[in-house]
């Protein structure tokens, strides 16, 4: 049997630009002349928050200390809560064009992306289903969890958290009734990241900004320990490789909703 073409195609980040969430706001422009586009990528250690939190008092100068001591604070324009970044967290963009918008879509995009790379993970061992974990950072009803599921168990854990960001397409891209949208369906992945590290860097922006919020490190997974894997720093590069050649290839045997 003769294999179909992905109707996504891949493409790198852009090594020029310094910040990556701007970075991946520019697929949405090439999904509107090119149809559906990819991208995989790692970011710098960081952490990211979305808009709203600009309302919190002493947050710039909170941004600029996390800064100055080599963690960039980036602003991202979908919604949620604070997401940490780094070496061990793979980045999964997908930016496509739908026949309407977020009221319509929503749901099908992210059971799309949570599918993605659940079938990506299955190929590595490692089971997932989607439900919220409460004390989880950025938690929302399709993170994808690994462990007791099926529901709503206290004992699953965030492997990863999704995000959408919705802009209507523009008039070259638009369709007879001007109801055609683009969205951005981005998840983070932690493929070797630690939950300790990553975790009380996130409580430590939060406490820098009185939010009142805490994260668990015990609510999250990684790949690595979910699949087994022995904790080996020098074996983390090769690890992240593996888990983004079997999301690409789950990304390619998936339409996206719409198409």
């Amino acid at each position: 049997m003769t294999a179909q073409p992905s109707a996504f195609s891949f493409i790198d980040p852009d090594p020029t630009e310094a910040d990556p969430l701007q970075g991946e706001l520019a697929l949405l422009d090439h999904a509107a002349l090119h149809g559906p586009v990819a991208q995989l990528w790692e970011a710098p250690l960081s952490l990211v928050i979305p808009r709203s939190y600009l309302r919190q008092p002493g947050i710039e100068a909170a941004r600029a200390d996390f800064a100055a001591r080599g963690c960039p604070v980036w602003l991202r324009m979908s919604g949620g809560g604070l997401v940490p970044q780094g070496p061990g967290i793979l980045n999964v963009s997908l930016a496509y064009a739908v026949p309407k918008g977020a009221a319509t879509w929503m749901e099908p995009v992210y059971i799309h992306l949570c599918d993605v790379l659940a079938d990506g993970l299955r190929q590595l061992g490692v089971e997932t289903h989607w439900q919220a974990v409460e004390g989880s950072f950025c938690d929302g009803r399709y993170n994808l969890a690994w462990g007791p599921g099926g529901g709503m168990s206290v004992l699953a854990r965030k492997i990863a958290g999704t995000a959408q960001y919705w802009r209507r397409a523009p008039a070259a891209a638009q369709s007879a009734d001007g109801q055609r949208h683009l969205v951005l369906a981005h998840a983070i992945l932690l493929v070797s990241a630690d939950p300790v590290e990553i975790n009380a860097r996130a409580n430590a922006f939060e406490d820098a900004i009185g939010s009142g919020r805490h994260y668990d490190p015990a609510k999250v997974v990684s790949v690595r320990e979910a699949a087994g894997i022995e904790d080996d720093p020098q074996l983390a590069p090769q690890l992240t490789v593996r888990v983004a050649e079997a999301i690409r290839a789950a990304i390619a045997r998936t339409p996206p909703p719409g198409i």
